[in-house]
C-alpha cells in the first residue's frame, strides 16, 4: 500500500509553507523509496483526525508530527526506513537533546520572521496561503495561524515587529482622543515608522533582542557543523534525522525572499558553514525549485520536481459546511472553551501525544473537568434565565388585560377623588 503524506502547500520555491513538513519530506526523500508513497498538499489540517499537518496516512491509520511520522516509518519498515540506525547511544542522545533544541530555537525565529514582522507577513507570507488554500480556508484559516504565532513569541518581547498592530494602536488612541473633543499633540497623525526604525529606538534594545535569540541558535549549530557534511555524522554515514529537522526550519529562514530579511541576513553573516549545509541539503532533498503547480497539476509538471505529489481533492460541499460551522463555532465564546477542552482531551489521549501514560491521563481529566465546569455554568446560567422568565409569566408582566386600546378610549374620565387633591396640595403646597 502506497503511503500519503499530508502536507501544508508549496511557497518561497520550498515544497511546503511549514517547517515540520519540510522536515518530514526531506525524511521521506532521503529514506522512503519513491515508489512507497506519494506527497499530497492537502493544506487542511481537517484532513487528519488530530486536525494536523503534517499527517501520514496508510489505510485507515493516521500519525502527525514529525517526530511521531519517523517512529512509525521504522517500525512499519522493520528498520529499514531509519536514516538513525547507525547512530551510536551518545549520537542518539545528542540527536534527542539538539532536535528538542532546534525545535524550540527555530521555531520561535521563524514565527518572527514570517508572522510577527507585519512586513513580511502582509506583503509575502499571507499570498503564500491564498495560493494554497481552497475557500473559505484561504480566509480563516490565515488569521489563526498569524495570531497563534504571535501568542507563542509574545514572551520574547518582540512586537515592535508587528507594524501593523501598532499603527491600529494608534488609530484606536486617535480616534479616542477626537471624540473626547481634544487631541493632545502626542496623538496626531505621524509617518508611519519602519521596522529599522522602530528597531532602533530606545537605545537599539529590539536590535539586541533580535542579535540574541539569533546567536542562541546559529551559533551552536555552527559549531556543531564543523568540517562535517552533516550535524552528527560523517559524510559516509549519510544524513540523520536531526539533518532533516534542521533543514525543515533553516531553509524557512534562508530561502524566502523578505521584505525585511533580517534572518537569512544573521544566518548567512554568523553562520556560514550553516548556510552552505542548509543549501546543499535542500538541493539533495528537494532538488529543484518547487512552484505551486507541481503540487495542483502534477501530471503536467512531471518533469519540474523530483518529489512524488498527487493532486489534492477539491473540497466537498460537506467539507465546506464543516469548516464554516468549526469557524462560526470557534467564535461564539462559551461554544469556543467547549470545543477547545475537547480538543485538548482529543490531543491527551491521542497515542501519539507524546506524554506517558499518567501526564495524558491527568491532562484528559482536568479536560474534562474545566468542561464539565463550563456546561455545569451554562446550565446555573439558563436555570436562572428560566426561574426569572416563569416569575415574570406569573406575575403577569407578559399579560395584556386591562391594555386594549379600545376600552382605554371608551374609558370616561373621572374627577379627583377629595383624598387625591389632598394629596396633591400636600405635595405641591
Amino acid at each position: 500500500m502506497v503511503l500519503e503524506l499530508h502536507v501544508w502547500g508549496p511557497a518561497f520555491s520550498l515544497p511546503s509553507i511549514e517547517a515540520q513538513c519540510l522536515a518530514t519530506i526531506a525524511y521521506f526523500s532521503l529514506a522512503v523509496p519513491q515508489d512507497a508513497w506519494v506527497l499530497v498538499a492537502s493544506s487542511d489540517p481537517s484532513v487528519s483526525p488530530t486536525s494536523e499537518l503534517p499527517a501520514l496516512r496508510n489505510g485507515s491509520t493516521w500519525v502527525s508530527r514529525f517526530r511521531n511520522i519517523v517512529d512509525y516509518l521504522r517500525q512499519y519498515s522493520n528498520g529499514e526506513w531509519d536514516l538513525d540506525s547507525g547512530l551510536n547511544g551518545s549520537e542518539r542522545a545528542d540527536n534527542i537533546a539538539f532536535s528538542s533544541f532546534v525545535e524550540s530555537r527555530a521555531h520561535a525565529l521563524v514565527d518572527l520572521s514570517l508572522y510577527v514582522t507585519s512586513q513580511n507577513y502582509y506583503n509575502t507570507t499571507s499570498p503564500a496561503y491564498g495560493s494554497i488554500l481552497q475557500w473559505p480556508n484561504q480566509w480563516i484559516l490565515p488569521p489563526k495561524i498569524h495570531g497563534a504565532a504571535k501568542a507563542r513569541t509574545e514572551h520574547l518581547g518582540l512586537s515592535s515587529l508587528d507594524l501593523q498592530a501598532i499603527e491600529d494602536q494608534r488609530q484606536r488612541e486617535h480616534s479616542a482622543a477626537v471624540a473626547a473633543g481634544q487631541i493632545p499633540k502626542n496623538f496626531i497623525r505621524r509617518p508611519r515608522d519602519t521596522v529599522s526604525g522602530l528597531l532602533g529606538k530606545k537605545s537599539q534594545q529590539n536590535q539586541f533582542r533580535l542579535e540574541a535569540i539569533t546567536d542562541d541558535l546559529f551559533e551552536p549549530l555552527e559549531e556543531m557543523l564543523g568540517e562535517k557534511m552533516y550535524l552528527l555524522t560523517r559524510d559516509s554515514a549519510g544524513p540523520s534525522s536531526l539533518d532533516c529537522l534542521a533543514l525543515g526550519y533553516l531553509s524557512l529562514a534562508l530561502v524566502p525572499d523578505l521584505p525585511y530579511a533580517w534572518l537569512r541576513d544573521a544566518m548567512k553573516s554568523k553562520a556560514p558553514r550553516l548556510t552552505v549545509y542548509t543549501e546543499r541539503l535542500r538541493q539533495q532533498c528537494f532538488d529543484a525549485a518547487v512552484e505551486v503547480s507541481h503540487a495542483v497539476a502534477p501530471s503536467a509538471n512531471t518533469t519540474s520536481s523530483h518529489l512524488p505529489w498527487r493532486a489534492p481533492e477539491q473540497a466537498r460541499l460537506t467539507t465546506i459546511g464543516s469548516t464554516l460551522f468549526n469557524a462560526f463555532a470557534d467564535s461564539v465564546p462559551i461554544l469556543k472553551d467547549v470545543r477547545a477542552q475537547d480538543r485538548l482531551r482529543v490531543a491527551a489521549e491521542s497515542s501519539d501525544s507524546g506524554l506517558s501514560q499518567e501526564d495524558s491521563k491527568k491532562l484528559s481529566t482536568f479536560a474534562h473537568t474545566q468542561k464539565k465546569d463550563i456546561l455545569v455554568n451554562i446550565a446555573y446560567a439558563a436555570g436562572g434565565l428560566a426561574a426569572l422568565v416563569g416569575y415574570m409569566a406569573y406575575e403577569g408582566f407578559f399579560s395584556s388585560e386591562g391594555f386594549d386600546d379600545d376600552e382605554l378610549e371608551d374609558e370616561p374620565i373621572t374627577e379627583f377623588e377629595p383624598e387625591t387633591m389632598q394629596a396633591q396640595n400636600f405635595l405641591f403646597g
